[in-house]
């Protein structure tokens, strides 16, 4: 069965055309992003005023910003940045999300309700308001903005994994697992879990596009990524007093944001026909 689903898989991700762009685009950001651990054309950190808005050239391969910083180090770098911020702000939500929907869909009754009004109450705090209320308390900083963005995601994941939970609790199968004795948590785990899993990781692929967005939003705004570290949002930030002199500076981190959320939405569009039950002939 295992080997079945395997080779299916394999097979209708070759057909998509969403998820073969996708894995590209996000494979490519991914390659740059463990490169620059390693490798950069030049410095994303060191300034050097003596060698500022440099045309592109063999040594600096896109040139430099006003302080003289390679401008292509600094997009690989801050693709490190963009990663690890969406991939631990949606990992915070998916398992606080995930674990509460599963806990409100197999309790019901007012545990369910509880849960369910605590999620319609996070989502009047949007990740970019969360920032500034935190920032005003703790201070601007990355793992501010995780914290917001991550807090954002908790209720989404929450409401999505208790609604697919529910349409799962009615099936047959589920039925005979209680008739046989099972107990609600191990029915949660071993029947309700896997049957959602795919609608989870596209939903979390999406939300990932949206984290490196919000990231980038923040640092534009001086709340995310703070100096020296690059962040594609504070190049737009600094790019935007020299847009008429050097438009470039602008387009590059705008075009690495473009890239990144749209090879993100891609691949998510790509599973979601490639995971969708109805297209399986196995469950």
């Amino acid at each position: 069965m295992s080997t079945n689903r395997s080779t299916s898989f394999a097979s209708r991700s070759r057909k998509s055309r969403s998820f073969v762009i996708g894995s590209v685009m996000t494979g490519f950001l991914l390659l740059c992003a463990v490169i620059s651990l390693f490798w950069t054309p030049g410095s994303a950190f060191d300034i050097s005023i003596a060698n500022r808005f440099l045309p592109p050239s063999a040594d600096h391969w896109l040139g430099t910003d006003q302080f003289g910083r390679d401008i292509i180090s600094m997009l690989m770098t801050g693709t490190q940045n963009s990663i690890v911020v969406a991939v631990v702000a949606v990992s915070i939500g998916l398992s606080i999300g995930v674990s509460l929907g599963l806990l409100a869909a197999a309790r019901g009754g007012w545990t369910e309700e509880l849960i369910m009004r605590f999620s319609d109450f996070s989502f009047a705090f949007p990740a970019i308001l969360s920032a500034i209320m935190l920032t005003a308390i703790l201070g601007p900083g990355g793992v501010n903005s995780i914290l917001a963005i991550g807090l954002y995601n908790i209720p989404v994941f929450a409401r999505l994994t208790r609604g697919s939970a529910n349409a799962i609790w009615t099936r047959e199968f589920v039925m005979a697992a209680r008739a046989a004795g099972k107990g609600r948590f191990r029915i949660t785990f071993e029947h309700i879990l896997p049957n959602i899993l795919s609608i989870i990781v596209v939903q979390a692929t999406i939300l990932f596009a949206i984290a490196i967005l919000a990231e980038a939003a923040l640092s534009y705004l001086g709340l995310g990524t703070q100096p020296p570290d690059p962040s594609w949002g504070r190049m737009l930030n600094e790019a935007q007093a020299l847009i008429f002199l050097d438009p470039m500076q602008a387009i590059y981190p705008g075009l690495a944001i473009a890239i990144a959320v749209f090879g993100l939405n891609l691949l998510g569009d790509g599973l979601r026909d490639i995971l969708d039950p109805r297209l399986s002939r196995t469950r």
